[in-house]
């Protein structure tokens, strides 16, 4: 499996520092703008400290609004791209993989509807339309106006070079919504990349194998550390399901 993953987090840099820069003239003339309305006593001043009450608001606010986060990752998967085409295509093969979604719903050749899981498996709804697309070769998306997300996404199929498989491209951008909680935005954003990564990961196992391997039921934590130390102290020896720390002892004296 080949494997390449990147995300971009756009609020650094030159952008960042010119928002930075507008919110903090924002606030300051907004605040002297209202010390001095409230200085001239008068109907004028009122309307002056009205205003640069609000300019400051907003400067104080709009570091608050949530900037949008690209997540962009690549798979290489043992597929043609006209077969990766016609899965993602049918957007409501989506959720067999995407760990997060929960329902697709196609409500014609262009719109969806789409219902993800948010903090304590609340439901988070959008519509969506196919932005762009190119047989065989890419697709794009995004969230509709009333959505309580603002998505924009984009996959793209490109055959290698020596016919080894399809390098499946996906990229999603993240928006806050208006009226979105903190709290919510905060969640989607959170791991956008390794939840895009593991999600392509599972695709693969299903174009490849027609299922998606489960690691429930599987040990973890402790006792994986256990069997790893144990392995390295004595590699010829059994591992057994009921192994305990006295044998990881045991085991280093063995090789002392």
């Amino acid at each position: 499996m080949v494997e390449i993953a990147r995300i971009h987090i756009r609020d650094a840099g030159r952008n960042k520092s010119r928002s930075l820069s507008g919110q903090r003239w924002a606030l300051i003339g907004g605040s002297a703008l209202a010390i001095y309305g409230i200085s001239r006593r008068s109907s004028l001043g009122v309307a002056l400290a009205a205003s640069g009450g609000a300019i400051a608001l907003l400067g104080s606010t709009q570091k608050q609004r949530s900037r949008p986060a690209s997540a962009w990752t690549s798979l290489l998967v043992n597929c043609s791209p006209q077969e990766a085409y016609r899965f993602w295509r049918d957007f409501e093969n989506l959720p067999r993989f995407m760990n997060r979604l929960h329902a697709v719903t196609v409500l014609d050749d262009r719109h969806s509807r789409w219902i993800a899981l948010g903090p304590m498996g609340g439901p988070i709804r959008w519509d969506a339309e196919i932005t762009d697309e190119r047989e065989n070769e890419s697709i794009a998306w995004r969230s509709l106006p009333g959505s309580d997300v603002l998505v924009d996404g984009r996959v793209e199929f490109r055959e290698t070079p020596a016919g080894q498989g399809t390098l499946i491209s996906a990229r999603l951008e993240f928006r806050r919504a208006p009226g979105m909680s903190r709290a919510m935005a905060k969640f989607l954003n959170k791991g956008a990349h390794f939840a895009m990564r593991q999600d392509l990961r599972r695709l693969e196992a299903l174009m490849e194998t027609g299922e998606i391997p489960t690691t429930e039921g599987q040990p973890h934590g402790p006792r994986d550390i256990i069997t790893a130390f144990m392995r390295v102290a004595d590699p010829n020896r059994p591992i057994r399901p009921d192994s305990r720390l006295k044998d990881l002892f045991e085991g280093r004296r063995g090789i002392a």
